[in-house]
């Protein structure tokens, strides 16, 4: 089994630009830091079943505990307060098959 963790969000709308700009100014350098690997950050090309075409992001760790760990940091907490109401989103962390 892998190690690897994956931190996947799906914007279901977002309310104010602005806030999400501010949350992406904070949020990029804190997930970086704590060694996240950005994969995927766009609207889905297409949608199927019940899927929408919104923004994606899709993060790579090295581990469910540093995915964890970085969500809960305080680096990234500050983007979340900056983001507030921002956004609609659904985010979860996985872990990767191995």
């Amino acid at each position: 089994m892998s190690n690897t963790a994956y931190w996947i969000s799906s914007y279901h709308e977002i309310h104010d630009p602005e806030k999400m700009t501010a949350y992406a100014a904070l949020a990029g350098p804190a997930i970086t830091a704590a060694g996240g690997r950005f994969l995927a950050r766009e609207v889905a090309a297409r949608a199927y079943e019940a899927g929408k075409l919104e923004r994606v992001v899709i993060i790579e760790f090295d581990s469910v505990e540093a995915a964890l760990a970085c969500h809960d940091s305080p680096g990234y907490q500050d983007a979340l307060a900056a983001l507030g109401d921002g956004a609609t989103r659904d985010m979860r962390i996985v872990a990767g098959v191995g």
